[in-house]
């Protein structure tokens, strides 16, 4: 069970969804930064004003960073059209034969093989299929470095397409998402995404405690974070 308000501060609304959660998170979207606080049930409004009053610098920041962000052109699915895999690029080379739909990576292309007549969604869901098995290749990798060193272990390891976030993690659960599209980014921005949603293992929210734990096992880590948020995201508006 969930309860939604909407909170007004000057110019900036929020949406609240109040529901069965220990900790408040706040979080700001793409394309246009818009603001969702998430709030255990009891918390009163009140509160959770005072908190988003505290926060205000930070979603402003955030909103910023987000409006400038560049954006990917729109995907057509056409030869020689550019896509990355680990942050370089590839051209696509589309191959029509009647035969079982395939995508296979050769020295400077991505061959999509399809059936002939086959339309942009096909490609679109093809292609992602194939990024989304890339991705959980890395993830045994990941986990054997990464477990150790923070001392968690995650219930499971998801990888699917996420409109709002590179990365989630429910402590709760103990289950930790992770964006499709990290595929097509440099490996760093995986494995820092990654490191992050583990430490939200020991400390749910972004708070010193958390930040001062990234320090320790990822010093470098606002670098990769300020190089991921220059990259390009997609085009369409992602929902939040």
């Amino acid at each position: 069970m969930t309860r939604r308000n909407t909170l007004t501060l000057g110019e900036l609304q929020a949406d609240v969804i109040r529901k069965d959660i220990k900790h408040v998170h706040l979080s700001v979207y793409p394309p246009d930064g818009h603001v969702r606080i998430s709030a255990p049930m009891g918390m009163a409004l009140d509160t959770i004003r005072v908190y988003a009053i505290t926060k205000l610098d930070w979603i402003k920041s955030q909103q910023r960073k987000l409006r400038a962000q560049e954006r990917e052109t729109i995907r057509e699915y056409l030869n020689r059209e550019s896509h990355y895999l680990w942050g370089r690029r590839y051209l696509l080379k589309i191959v029509e034969a009647d035969a079982v739909p395939s995508v296979k990576l050769r020295h400077n292309s991505i061959e999509l093989h399809v059936r002939p007549g086959s339309d942009v969604e096909r490609k679109h869901i093809l292609l992602e299929s194939w990024y989304r098995e890339k991705l959980r290749a890395e993830i045994p990798a990941l986990l054997a470095k990464w477990q150790p060193i923070l001392g968690v272990k995650p219930a499971r390891v998801l990888v699917q397409r996420m409109k709002t976030k590179w990365g989630s993690c429910n402590p709760d659960s103990g289950n930790v998402r992770l964006n499709t599209d990290l595929a097509r980014k440099p490996p760093a921005c995986l494995e820092y995404i990654f490191v992050h949603e583990l430490a939200h293992l020991l400390e749910p929210s972004h708070n010193a405690r958390f930040q001062s734990l990234m320090d320790q096992v990822m010093p470098h880590w606002r670098q990769i974070r300020h190089e991921l948020n220059q990259l390009p995201v997609r085009h369409e508006a992602w929902e939040c």
